[in-house]
């Protein structure tokens, strides 16, 4: 059983490097006390590391009064283990946050192999935005700015510079990750998750998945400055379109997630989409991220004017009869609504409509028209990237 705890959590560092408040975690006991009749040992011990909004949030997605035999619970000190009948475990509580994780693919693999299909996992972790937040409250703006600055440059930055990564895991051990929000819950689809809920109590980013199937041990996460997206070519055939990324790591397993929740905006794109980091708006708002595309053109998979690089799922929404009509053209670098200036979901379809027709009766001459258009309207800022 030890080996079992150990291997699943790593449970051998007895330090954390954020706590909620003493005070709250005593308050929600209090509060909770006088609800129950009686409480079992895996709820109390929930109470006394969280509190009460923590603990509704879990109560909502796990009956922890019926199965708390079935349920494991790990802070970043101990287990509660004693009464786990652990021939039929159904869910695992990781309280240890995931910051303080070395390895967490690695783990999160061990989680999915020791759960059966459709069984839970929940966890914590701070995430950057909200370290930044914390240190703001701590030390003042100007020095909690400068210490998360550091703190930025330290835990997130030297990691993933190659010649001083065996030294940064030497003196840091790899346990003060700093991550955001969408590549935590990407890495979490990346290993075999579906995401059921997430919320934020104090600052602290709480999650509860459901194991759906194995990691995806075969797909390469997008950690690189130029990323390759699989989109719809001509005649149906997929290829490879080149773009600046803008989107945190792992950002491109939560595609379903983020549509599940917020649908599509106005432009056809995903809404209220957390997956993009602040410096990649930047780079769409002038429209640097599309630049790589070029090399599409270059290989003959894209040409300089056409229909939008869609994916499938995207494809695969349109009108039947557009999607006919587009197959039978390479996709372009710059799409028809930029050069008629119809961003909107409704119109960019529109847009394309009036281009296919347009270029089925004169193709050069509607290619140079619509360039000179499209470049008109970016360099005036008639129409912004998304």
């Amino acid at each position: 059983m030890k080996s079992y705890i150990h291997y699943v959590h790593d449970i051998s560092d007895k330090s954390s490097s954020w706590f909620l408040s003493p005070a709250s975690r005593k308050r929600s006991v209090e509060e909770f006390r006088k609800q129950f009749s009686s409480i079992n040992e895996l709820q109390q011990a929930i109470l006394n590391e969280s509190n009460a909004e923590v603990f509704k949030f879990i109560s909502e997605h796990l009956d922890l009064g019926k199965y708390f035999r079935h349920i494991i619970f790990s802070t970043h000190s101990k287990s509660y283990v004693d009464n786990v009948d652990f021939s039929n475990v159904r869910a695992i509580i990781n309280f240890k946050p995931i910051n303080s994780i070395r390895e967490i693919n690695e783990h999160f693999k061990s989680v999915n192999t020791l759960l059966p299909d459709a069984g839970v996992y929940i966890g914590r972790i701070e995430c950057y935005g909200e370290r930044k937040n914390r240190f703001c409250t701590k030390y003042g703006e100007r020095l909690g700015r400068l210490i998360w600055l550091i703190d930025f440059v330290l835990n997130r930055i030297i990691p993933k510079i190659r010649p001083l990564q065996s030294l940064y895991y030497f003196l840091t051990q790899g346990k003060n990750h700093v991550m955001s929000r969408a590549e935590i819950l990407g890495r979490l689809v990346f290993n075999g998750f579906d995401i059921i809920e997430h919320k934020y109590v104090e600052r602290i980013l709480y999650f509860v998945v459901i194991k759906t199937r194995e990691p995806q041990n075969q797909l390469v996460p997008s950690y690189n400055l130029i990323i390759t997206l699989k989109r719809v070519g001509k005649n149906g055939k997929p290829i490879h379109v080149y773009k600046f990324r803008t989107m945190h790591p792992y950002s491109e397993f939560l595609h379903d997630y983020i549509l599940k929740l917020n649908g599509y905006n106005q432009l056809g794109k995903p809404a209220n989409d957390f997956r993009v980091a602040r410096w990649g708006k930047f780079l769409r708002m002038l429209w640097l991220d599309e630049l790589p595309q070029i090399i599409n053109v270059l290989k003959g998979e894209m040409r300089l004017v056409g229909v939008r690089p869609l994916s499938m799922v995207r494809f695969n929404q349109l009108p039947i009869d557009l999607q006919n009509e587009r197959i039978k053209q390479k996709p372009g670098w710059f799409p028809p609504y930029v050069a008629l200036n119809m961003p909107d979901e409704k119109n960019n379809i529109e847009a394309e409509r009036i281009y296919l027709k347009d270029h089925q009766k004169h193709p050069l001459i509607t290619d140079i028209r619509y360039l000179i258009k499209a470049i008109y309207n970016i360099i005036t800022n008639k129409i912004r990237s998304s």
